[in-house]
């Protein structure tokens, strides 16, 4: 009997490794890319595909008002808006592939990183060009585990493949191997904790 396997691919972190290494916001055919990649793998070449499930938050929308000039600045006018929601439109219609979504949080306005650096330096008052939107992505973490948990217990695969650099996984993998689910990380080249490639089975 061949084996089932399922890609999980974690969408905030293949977007920003996608961007770092081509230079602008990633396209459909350049995460498909990366998924045919997987799927190449000569440990999953023989293998069946149950399902690529892809993990993202919508893109933050509304309108902040920045507390120290008044300036009105429309989240749905960003361009990085309209880019987010076509790239999740469009993955959501490939074939054997899933969408699940988080939630996307907008908790004001906090100091930007860059400004942040200089204000190291050089302290200063602090202006309105210093200030970014303070957006956090809610609930991707927790769908990865619980659909990990779900192929686990019902036995729909047999190889599970996660794409991530986030050792918050590791409890998820654990549980998966002592269900008797193989679990393969694909890291991207990112930097991770050694934590998350011993509870891997193969690494990519």
């Amino acid at each position: 009997m061949r084996c089932k396997f399922a890609i999980l691919v974690d969408g905030g972190f293949i977007k920003k490794k996608l961007q770092q290494r081509h230079k602008h916001f990633p396209t459909v055919d350049e995460i498909e890319a990366e998924i045919a990649r997987i799927k190449a793998h000569p440990l999953l070449a023989t293998c069946t595909l149950l399902r690529v499930y892809f993990y993202d938050a919508p893109p933050a929308a509304g309108v902040l008002i920045n507390p120290l000039d008044g300036t009105r600045i429309d989240l749905t006018a960003h361009p990085n808006y309209s880019k987010n929601v076509s790239l999740q439109q469009r993955l959501e219609i490939q074939p054997d592939f899933a969408l699940r979504e988080g939630d996307t949080a907008v908790h004001g306005w906090s100091v930007g990183s860059k400004a942040l650096r200089a204000l190291t330096k050089t302290p200063r008052t602090l202006v309105a060009q210093d200030l970014v939107p303070n957006i956090e992505q809610k609930g991707v973490d927790l769908r990865i585990g619980l659909d990990i948990a779900r192929l686990s217990l019902r036995g729909l695969v047999d190889i599970i493949v996660v794409v991530t650099g986030d050792s918050d996984m590791v409890p998820a993998f654990k549980f998966a191997r002592r269900e008797g689910v193989r679990m393969y990380l694909d890291h991207m080249g990112h930097g991770i904790k050694r934590d998350l490639k011993a509870h891997a089975d193969v690494v990519l």
